[in-house]
């Protein structure tokens, strides 16, 4: 790992895992934090596009697909590249997930892991990337799909997943790989798909 933990970002983690928790969110934060429930969210509103809008919404939700995939790649490439310990091999007192269950790293715990995968987040990144490709390619949904990663960031800081710089690393990451590919889309659609007749 080539950074320390800064201060403010070990706070607010402290903060978001150790100290604001409820009981709903114990609940509803693994859910958030679930590609299974994202990836059944996606395949109904696929399905929906279709059945309202024709071939013209497959070829968007194939840019999406693409987008996520990118964005998963390069978070994977940057972490083989930082190795940086997930708080939850780090920290006593963290709270976590393990077989459904909620735990709590002891007070005695001591870290021993030397290499992790906690940055950059790729849920943060991939749903990042989601969330700006679906603003770019529906206008109608104005800014209302960032509330997907914003929630999905909070929820792996609160399961002891990641620390929020690298939630933000991965939201950054998301942001770009979506404006590399909507830029690539739209060449491609200039070149090789003419425009509707009105």
């Amino acid at each position: 790992m080539f950074f320390a933990t800064p201060a403010l970002d070990l706070q607010l983690f402290l903060l978001i895992n150790q100290q604001w928790r409820l009981g709903i969110f114990d609940t509803i934060m693994p859910i958030l934090s679930s590609m299974g429930v994202l990836a059944l969210c996606m395949g109904a509103l696929f399905c929906l596009a279709i059945w309202k809008g024709g071939k013209r919404q497959i070829i968007f939700f194939l840019i999406l697909l693409t987008g996520m995939a990118l964005s998963d790649f390069t978070t994977k490439t940057m972490k083989a590249q930082v190795y940086r310990v997930r708080p939850l091999n780090t920290l006593a007192g963290t709270h976590y997930v393990e077989n459904g269950a909620w735990q709590t790293r002891p007070t005695t715990f001591v870290r021993t892991k030397e290499r992790g995968t906690s940055y950059p987040s790729a849920h943060a990144s991939t749903t990042m990337c989601l969330a700006v490709l679906a603003i770019l390619l529906w206008p109608m949904l104005k800014l209302w799909p960032l509330i997907l990663p914003m929630l999905v960031g909070y929820s792996r800081v609160y399961l002891g997943k990641h620390y929020p710089t690298d939630v933000l690393a991965g939201w950054l990451c998301g942001l770009v790989v979506a404006g590399v590919v909507w830029l690539v889309w739209k060449e491609i659609e200039r070149r090789y798909l003419p425009p509707k007749r009105t």
